[in-house]
């Protein structure tokens, strides 16, 4: 019976370690614990840890009554005693020892599926950044098309205005030139003018001789 219980309970240690390092082998072990937890496993479990504490309660409660009726008269008992102590011992050490590998087994899928639920969030919160990223990407290009056909509306009104500032230039370069025919021309005119008055005073001098 001892050797039976510290074989299970170095099974048990065995598995603890397994389940506390990220290794190959915790997967196989949360699946074997997968499959023990499926369908009747948990009955059958239950029924066996039930037995085990059943069995340690009463070799505890017949130890306490063979202390405290008889005491420990020879060696034989005192053995005896020890060995069932050591087995009660090694039942409760087998009971909270499953115990442990049931919430390690526990807590481990919690966690994956804490891990996988923040990933999922995690994904859905890139997607709504991306989403936001293409609404302002599409934004800027709408406002960037804006833009450049103000700048070729400017462009055109700009070339236009040149276009008119070189007519307004050519207009006022044939202005000029007209204003300096008129110039040369009235200062003919004023030459003629003055040729003729001295033509002029020089018959009516003539006439008064």
């Amino acid at each position: 019976m001892i050797q039976l219980l510290s074989m299970v309970i170095l099974s048990e240690m065995a598995v603890i370690t397994v389940l506390s390092f990220k290794t190959p082998f915790r997967k196989l072990v949360i699946m074997g614990l997968d499959l023990v937890k499926r369908g009747r496993g948990p009955v059958v479990v239950k029924t066996v840890a039930g037995t085990v504490f059943v069995v340690m309660m009463s070799s505890l409660y017949s130890i306490q009554k063979r202390w405290a009726d008889d005491g420990v008269t020879n060696p034989t008992d005192q053995i005896l005693m020890v060995t069932s102590l050591l087995e009660a011992t090694l039942m409760g050490g087998t009971l909270f020892l499953a115990l442990m590998i049931d919430r390690l087994h526990h807590y481990i899928k919690e966690l994956r599926i804490r891990r996988k639920s923040m990933d999922a969030l995690r994904k859905q919160v890139d997607l709504d950044k991306v989403k936001a990223l293409e609404e302002e990407v599409t934004t800027l290009r709408g406002e960037l098309k804006q833009a450049e056909s103000d700048i070729e509306t400017k462009t055109k009104q700009i070339s236009a205005a040149k276009v008119n500032s070189v007519a307004l230039r050519k207009q006022s370069e044939g202005l000029l030139l007209e204003y300096d025919r008129l110039l040369e021309e009235n200062e003919s005119l004023r030459s003629q003018l003055k040729s003729l008055d001295q033509k002029l005073s020089r018959l009516d001098s003539k006439k008064n001789m």
